[in-house]
């Protein structure tokens, strides 16, 4: 009895291979906004650490003026970082809803060629079970018909 062969087996491997692809720009999406979002939490524990020091550095008492205002265009730059991480992650999310969306493309492609497949192996064991039938009824009839003649 021969194998079943899927004449489409080379165009489900590519097609699993760039759903691989996918997942894998996808997880990498994810990646740069988790970098984004550490470098935001780090930008606003900074911000937390320069408020405190400046309400210290402004309690009753002598104040350093130069480093009062240091420590605003210290704020004022580290509030800009803050607002192009926020931009970026943004970006990055409209960018992670694509690739979820090409990744379900592709998850979508694979899984139809599969069910393909699967098909036309149960159509194929199908006819291969009703040919050895067949042979098996050809079998018995001529051991029936030998009986028949002995």
């Amino acid at each position: 009895m021969a194998q079943f062969r899927f004449r489409l087996a080379t165009l489900l491997r590519l097609r699993e291979a760039l759903r691989d692809q996918r997942r894998a720009e996808l997880a990498e999406a994810y990646r740069v906004d988790d970098l984004l979002r550490q470098q935001q939490e780090e930008v606003s524990r900074t911000i937390d650490s320069l408020y405190r020091r400046c309400r210290e550095a402004a309690a009753p008492g002598p104040v350093d003026v130069d480093a009062m205002l240091a420590a605003q265009r210290y704020y004022a730059t580290l509030r800009s970082r803050q607002q192009q991480l926020l931009a970026q992650r943004q970006h990055v999310a409209g960018e992670i809803e694509r690739r979820q969306q090409v990744l379900a493309a592709a998850s979508r492609d694979v899984k139809i060629l599969e069910k393909l497949r699967q098909r036309q192996a149960e159509a194929y064991q199908a006819e291969e079970n009703r040919r050895e039938m067949k042979l098996l009824d050809e079998a018995a009839a001529r051991r029936a018909a030998q009986e028949d003649q002995q």
